[in-house]
C-alpha cells in the first residue's frame, strides 16, 4: 500500500465512519479497487483510531460529564449497548477477518444498511407524527432501548453494515429524539473502537505482528490515521447536524445503489471481485 493510497483510504474512513454508509465496507471496496492484497486489519484499526480522536474532540463535553460522574444511567446504557458487539467480535473474529479480506458479503451488507435506514426512518417518522408525548431524551431512555441499539451494533461487525447507521436506526426506532440518538451513537463508537484496538494490541503482544500488519509500512499507516482523524472531525460535526434536521433516506438510497453495483460486479462483471 502506498502513502497516496493510504491517504485516500484515510479520507474515506474519516468521511464514512460517522455517515451511515459503512466505513469498513468502503475500505474493503477501495482495497479491491486499488488491488491491495495485503491484510489491512491493522491499517483499518488505526484509521478507526484516528476517527476516535475526532469523537473525543467533538463530544468532549459529553465525555467530560460521564467521567465526572461514572456511576449514572448513561454509563450503564453504554455498557449494555456495547456487550452484543463485544460478543459478536469475540465469537466471530476469524469470520470477520475473512470478510474483510474477501469482501464476499459486501454487496448484501450494503443492502442491509439501506434496509435498516429505511425501516428506522419509517418508524421514527410515525413516532414524530403521533400525539404520544415528546420523544425520549437521555432521562427517559431505558435498558431495553440500549439493548436494541447494542444488538444492531453487533450486526455491524460485518463489513458493509454501517455501525453508525445500525445504532442510529435502533435509537430512532425506539423513540429517542434525534439529537440524543446521534450523540449516543457516536459515544458508543468509543468502546467499539477501543475494543478493536485492544484485540489488535493483543495480537501484536503475542508476536503476530507480521500477520496483523500484512506488510503495510509505518508511513502509510500514519498517513491514513492522520487523514482519518482530520476528516473525521468535520464529518462527525456534519453528521450531528444532519441527524438533527434531516431524513436519512438519502443515505439509504446511496447504500442500496452501491450494494446493487457491488453485487453486479461480484456475480457478473468481475472488475474488482
Amino acid at each position: 500500500m502506498s502513502v497516496l493510497e493510504a491517504l485516500i483510504l484515510g479520507i474515506v474512513q474519516g468521511l464514512t465512519e460517522f455517515l451511515p454508509v459503512s466505513s469498513s465496507g468502503h475500505l474493503v471496496l477501495l482495497q479491491k479497487i486499488f488491488g491491495i492484497s495485503e491484510s489491512a486489519l491493522l491499517f483499518d484499526t488505526m484509521v478507526h483510531a484516528g476517527t476516535l480522536a475526532a469523537v473525543f474532540i467533538v463530544l468532549r463535553q459529553d465525555i467530560g460529564n460521564i467521567l465526572r460522574r461514572l456511576i449514572q444511567p448513561l454509563t450503564f446504557y453504554l455498557i449494555i449497548a456495547t456487550l452484543p458487539a463485544v460478543a459478536a467480535a469475540l465469537l466471530f473474529k476469524d469470520k470477520i477477518e475473512e470478510a474483510f479480506a474477501s469482501g464476499g458479503f459486501l454487496g448484501f451488507a450494503f443492502l442491509i444498511t439501506s434496509a435498516l435506514l429505511l425501516v428506522s426512518g419509517f418508524i421514527s417518522g410515525k413516532w414524530e407524527n403521533v400525539k404520544e408525548g415528546p420523544l425520549k431524551g437521555q432521562d427517559k431512555m431505558t435498558w431495553v432501548d440500549a439493548l436494541v441499539i447494542g444488538i444492531l451494533q453487533g450486526v455491524a461487525v460485518i463489513p458493509g453494515v454501517s455501525r453508525s447507521g445500525s445504532t442510529l436506526s435502533g435509537a430512532l426506532s425506539r423513540r429517542l429524539d434525534r439529537d440524543f440518538a446521534a450523540r449516543f451513537s457516536f459515544l458508543l463508537s468509543i468502546p467499539a473502537i477501543l475494543g478493536a484496538l485492544a484485540l489488535q494490541l493483543k495480537d501484536l503482544a503475542s508476536g503476530a505482528a507480521p500477520e496483523v500488519s500484512g506488510g503495510i509500512g509505518a508511513a502509510p499507516i500514519i498517513a491514513g490515521t492522520l487523514a482519518a482523524g482530520v476528516v473525521g472531525f468535520f464529518s462527525v460535526r456534519l453528521m450531528l447536524k444532519i441527524v438533527r434536521t434531516r431524513s436519512l433516506t438519502g443515505f439509504a438510497v446511496y447504500t442500496a445503489v452501491l450494494g446493487v453495483l457491488v453485487l453486479i460486479d461480484q456475480f457478473g462483471a468481475h472488475f474488482f471481485f
